[in-house]
């Protein structure tokens, strides 16, 4: 079975509506998790987040940046 990181680099390299499709697809398969498990999922992936941050891993985009590029995606 393949792993996170190779599914996430082969998911990657769909054009820009097959990578909307399977966010789209993603994200459905997580409505059937109780609102605990979803909570619980995004305060793990929020941690993750900041600790790649705080460890210079990760950089900060600012928002409008962030809304801009998802304007010129989905035109």
């Amino acid at each position: 079975m393949a792993n996170l990181a190779e599914v996430l680099r082969n998911a990657m390299s769909l054009d820009v509506h097959d990578r909307a499709t399977l966010a789209e697809r993603l994200l459905a398969s997580l409505e059937e998790l109780s609102e605990e498990e979803a909570e619980r999922l995004w305060t793990e992936e929020a941690q993750r987040r900041l600790e790649e941050y705080r460890a210079g891993r990760a950089k900060a985009v600012p928002a409008e940046a962030v809304h801009e590029k998802v304007d010129r995606l989905f035109r």
